[in-house]
């Protein structure tokens, strides 16, 4: 693990120690499982901004083939 250095206002420490005290955690550990659930929330998000860009790029293309057709004919077989 690295170690970090984070600044708190006095009422985040406070409650900090309360959740602390009535978890049986201590104080960093609490702190990793609040980044660690940023960063997987984040990430969801940085997932659905790419794929709502990604959605639809290749309407307007003439050069591919008809997927549609190609699919139907893998169905007849």
């Amino acid at each position: 693990m690295i170690r970090t250095q984070i600044y708190l206002t006095q009422d985040q420490r406070d409650e900090l120690a309360a959740v602390a005290k009535i978890t049986g955690k201590k104080q960093s550990e609490l702190i990793r499982e609040a980044v660690d659930r940023l960063i997987d929330q984040a990430g969801h998000s940085r997932r659905e901004a790419v794929l709502q860009e990604a959605a639809g790029i290749w309407k307007d293309r003439t050069d591919l083939p008809d997927f549609k057709a190609t699919r139907a004919e893998w169905d007849r077989n």
